[in-house]
C-alpha cells in the first residue's frame, strides 16, 4: 500500500466515499479536518485546483482535494459550484420549490478533484447525469442525494449505499482517475 494520502476535508460522506475508491487501488486516505478551505468561485476545476495548491502549501505534504456541485438544467446550471451554500441556507426544500410546476428536471453532478504533491497538481472531473425528483427520498448519502435520481436508475443517491453509489457517482469518477494519474506520476521517473 502506498503511503496515506491527506484528503483536505471536514465532510465525513465525503471522505467515506472517496476512501472506498481509493483503498480499492491499495491507497489510504486519512482525513485532514483541521484546514478551512471554503474557496468560492464559478468553476469547480480552479476552486479544487487552487484549494489543492494551499492546502499542499499548508501542509509541506500531498493533499487530496474535491469539490463537487449540482447543476439543474432548469435553473441554467443553478446552483453549480454553489451546492454547499445553497444546501445550507435554503436546502432541499427550497431546491424543490424552485422546481414547482417544472417539467424538465434534467440535473448533473459534477465533481473535481485535485491532488498537490511535490511535482505539480493533477485535476481530474467526473458527472454523472440524472433527474431531480419530485419529493425527497432516501436516508443515505448527504447534501441533495435524497433528490437526484441518476439516469438508468429508479431510486435516488440517498437510497443507495456507499458501494452502490460508487458504482455511477461523480465523486467516486474523478477521485478514481487523479488518483490513477498521482500512481502514474510517483512511479515515472524524474
Amino acid at each position: 500500500m502506498l503511503t496515506k494520502l491527506c484528503f483536505v476535508t471536514s465532510n465525513t460522506h465525503k471522505f467515506l466515499e472517496a476512501s472506498l475508491v481509493a483503498r480499492s487501488m491499495g491507497i489510504e486516505l486519512e482525513m485532514c479536518s483541521n484546514l478551512k478551505l471554503e474557496l468560492q468561485g464559478d468553476n469547480l476545476e480552479e476552486i479544487a485546483m487552487k484549494s489543492a495548491m494551499i492546502a499542499y502549501t499548508m501542509l509541506s505534504r500531498p493533499v487530496l482535494v474535491e469539490d463537487a456541485g449540482l447543476f439543474v438544467e432548469a435553473l441554467n446550471g443553478f446552483p453549480g459550484p454553489y451546492s454547499s451554500y445553497v444546501y445550507k441556507t435554503i436546502g432541499i426544500r427550497g431546491l424543490l420549490k424552485l422546481l414547482e410546476g417544472v417539467e424538465n428536471r434534467a440535473a448533473y453532478f459534477k465533481s473535481a478533484a485535485a491532488i498537490a504533491f511535490e511535482r505539480g497538481v493533477l485535476l481530474a472531473t467526473g458527472e454523472v447525469r440524472g433527474t431531480i425528483s419530485t419529493e425527497p427520498r432516501g436516508d443515505l448519502g448527504f447534501g441533495f442525494d435524497p433528490v437526484f435520481v441518476p439516469l438508468g436508475e429508479t431510486r435516488t443517491f440517498a437510497e443507495m449505499t456507499i458501494e452502490e453509489k460508487n458504482l455511477r457517482s461523480h465523486r467516486a469518477q474523478a477521485v478514481r482517475k487523479v488518483l490513477e494519474a498521482y500512481v502514474k506520476k510517483l512511479v515515472e521517473p524524474r
